[in-house]
């Protein structure tokens, strides 16, 4: 433990220390400290590397760019408030906050808080656009949700590291983003531990995102997000997500609490996910997707618990991207997992509610899904069990084995749980599968049911041991 109380810089541990207060930032919460932090940065980087601290305060800034060989470090009681004026953040598209683009060996450490005021940022998106000085094609038109809303890209996330090498962030707490919170494209050798992520002031607010990059750890992270908690992605055809481990986290979220996609063209490979909770989650508490044409293989999830999530567990091979072959998935293990659905609205009363589903419907059963010719091979269940608590309502539909044929296969839609409507099962469906081992797999429906707990449709070499 140190703590900075000198006019000059001095050496710490890890190399010069270089505060920002001494390059001319001041933390009254209203001074504009962009150009500060900057110089700050940029003399660490050519002193060859060092620590930029951001002591107590409240430090207000526009974008900054971090440079190989700098720690950004934030003590217990700092806070870096981004600017809430959408025109910090460029033109057409907003930057991030924090931004690094072919770097090595940065990081952004510490206890202290980096806050991108995203409701504020929103408000002024929306001032600029009915002024007529900001451009959006998106913002006027609905959505599928029936809202109105700006462009994700014209809304600042808090972090984008692209193409960058030997990246650390510890402890941190990232706080209301406007947009995705922290994305990293294209790095390797990336470590996220004991982050915290309290990002609810807007919508499109993924907690992590982790795209196309290799050799990472996501470990003891803290998320509540108004989308996806912890999302992989592959935008690179000739890339992929690789050797990754998510461990030890808690996950809150708008949308899935796990997810691989959508986005997944060159795809996801040696995939560790263990010791994980998932809770307050709409939409599925696991999503593994692969519908861009991307490769999906070897992904291994131990010990999930999950707790009031709209569906335990989504897996599918699509075919979106109609321009280009369908992918593969093959040779998933989904182990220890323990998830309960339940009867109602899994994030009522949260800031950003998922919408209503549109339809009167029957609760959704966990779903591996292929497509014709095409199945998602080698999957393994072992020690899996999903408790239902919601209650079947026959009036909306029986839908029985003998409708098999009528459930659309939808190869090229969104991925969803829910994209295929009204299932023949509650508990488990599969279709165009081959090879799917079931060993001590528990599905537990409270209410009266008139569908079969599990449907097979296209399956080759199913395994079943141990059931109840």
């Amino acid at each position: 433990m140190f703590v900075l109380v000198l006019a000059t810089d001095v050496a710490v541990a890890g190399g010069p220390s270089f505060v920002i207060t001494h390059y001319g930032a001041k933390g009254d919460g209203k001074t504009m400290n962009t150009r500060a932090i900057q110089r700050a940065i940029d003399a660490a980087a050519a002193a060859g590397g060092g620590i930029v601290v951001v002591p107590s305060g409240k430090f207000l800034t526009g974008v900054i760019t971090l440079k190989s060989g700098v720690e950004l470090h934030l003590a217990a009681d700092a806070v870096l408030l981004g600017s809430t004026r959408r025109s910090d953040y460029g033109g057409e598209r907003a930057s991030a906050l924090i931004v690094a683009d072919g770097q090595q060996g940065i990081a952004i450490t510490g206890g202290g808080v980096i806050d991108g005021e995203g409701r504020e940022v929103v408000e002024d998106v929306y001032r600029m656009l009915k002024a007529g000085t900001l451009q959006d094609p998106d913002w006027q038109k609905e959505n599928p949700w029936h809202q109105k809303r700006p462009n994700e890209y014209n809304r600042p996330g808090i972090i984008h590291f692209t193409h960058c090498t030997n990246v650390r962030l510890d402890s941190v707490l990232l706080k209301d983003a406007a947009c995705w919170v922290q994305t990293y494209t294209e790095c390797d050798h990336l470590s996220l531990t004991n982050l915290r992520v309290q990002s609810t002031a807007y919508w499109n607010n993924d907690g992590i995102d982790v795209v196309d990059c290799k050799d990472v750890q996501i470990t003891g992270c803290v998320v509540n997000a108004d989308d996806d908690g912890i999302c992989l992605k592959s935008s690179n055809p000739a890339s992929r997500c690789e050797n990754i481990l998510v461990a030890h986290c808690d996950v809150r979220s708008s949308a899935s609490g796990i997810k691989f996609g959508t986005a997944s063209f060159g795809g996801f490979k040696n995939i560790t996910i263990k010791d994980v909770t998932v809770h307050d989650t709409y939409r599925s508490a696991l999503a593994l997707e692969c519908v861009d044409g991307g490769a999906m293989e070897n992904v291994t999830v131990e010990n999930v618990a999950a707790v009031n999530t709209g569906n335990a567990l989504f897996i599918r091979l699509g075919h979106r991207n109609q321009q280009l072959p369908p992918g593969s998935v093959r040779h998933v293990t989904i182990k220890n997992l323990h998830v309960e659905v339940p009867a109602g609205k899994p994030d009522k009363g949260y800031e950003m509610e998922g919408p209503e589903m549109g339809y009167a419907h029957n609760f959704f059963p966990a779903s591996i899904v292929g497509i014709p010719g095409h199945p998602v091979e080698d999957v393994v269940f072992e020690n899996v069990e999903i408790v239902y608590k919601g209650v079947e309502d026959k009036s909306l539909g029986r839908y029985g084995l003998d409708s098999l044929a009528y459930v659309p296969e939808n190869e090229s839609a969104y991925p969803e749980y829910s994209m295929f409507g009204e299932l023949p099962a509650w508990g488990l469906y599969v279709r165009h599968v081959s090879g799917l081992q079931l060993r001590q797999v528990t599905l537990r429906h409270q209410q009266e049911s008139f569908r079969p707990a599990m449907v097979f449709d296209d399956v080759k070499g199913v395994s079943v041991e141990g059931a109840p």
